[in-house]
């Protein structure tokens, strides 16, 4: 029984000595709170940017599929306005959905903004393009979800199309898209990891610097994790909370 107590003890000495030569010795601790602050930073920017760019394309495919037709008998040039945006928006989605975020990331950084000196902006524009085309389906996925006969009810009431949709639409499929954004928030920030292959100096990137100077990739990777995880969960539990407050409020 000693023995055992004896050999906890000097295991829980090796780790905090390990821990102290890995961080707390020259400040590391300090990259890793740099590295995950620029993680999220990151992160966010590209979710607003995706947002942005999500609306704008839904907007424009769930237009096209409600009137499209309609607008087709009519003729003139709204129709053939429609019908190119919507073309644009559908080679926009197979494009970005259909290539692998890593080569966006390096065609963004070394071909379009090749004499960038800073990655985080290049980071959160291209997460941000890649995170707007899955944000834009799942924005359309919720404004179909919503009932068609409260769409027809309010165009009866002299309600426009834009107007129904800012007032009766939108309103009940920001309840059915919270989650799935979060969602996105999370795959997202998880994204982020490789943006060390342009040097921009997230969680990860700095995690190999510090492997580099202390020759610990275990203790470093596995923190690293440690931190992405109580990040993800945290995220996780707060989508959860959402969806069943949403629930309760239906």
């Amino acid at each position: 029984m000693n023995n055992m107590i004896h050999a906890i003890s000097s295991w829980f000495l090796k780790i905090k000595d390990e821990f102290i030569f890995v961080f707390i010795e020259k400040d590391r601790y300090k990259q890793m709170v740099t590295g995950l602050g620029n993680t999220l930073k990151i992160t966010a920017g590209a979710l607003l940017v995706g947002i942005a760019i999500g609306i704008v394309v839904a907007a424009v495919r769930s237009t096209y599929d409600k009137n499209a037709e309609k607008m087709r008998k009519k003729g003139g040039i709204g129709y053939f306005l429609l019908a190119f945006f919507n073309a644009i928006c559908k080679i926009y989605l197979t494009v970005i959905r259909g290539t692998p975020v890593v080569v966006q990331l390096m065609i963004a950084y070394f071909v379009i903004f090749v004499s960038a000196r800073d990655g985080i902006p290049v980071g959160i524009l291209a997460f941000g393009i890649n995170s707007g085309a899955y944000v834009a389906e799942i924005f359309r996925g919720g404004i179909q979800a919503v009932d068609v006969g409260q769409v027809e009810a309010a165009r009866s009431l002299g309600l426009g199309y834009f107007k129904t949709l800012q007032k009766v639409v939108l309103p009940q499929a920001i309840k059915i898209m919270i989650p799935p954004i979060i969602n996105q928030f999370i795959t997202t920030l998880k994204d982020t990891s490789i943006l060390s292959v342009i040097s921009v100096r997230e969680l990860t990137m700095n995690s190999q610097i510090i492997i580099a100077r202390t020759y610990m990739p275990f203790e470093v990777y596995s923190f690293a994790a440690l931190l992405y995880l109580v990040v993800i969960v945290g995220l996780s539990l707060l989508s959860k909370v959402v969806e069943r407050r949403l629930q309760h409020d239906n």
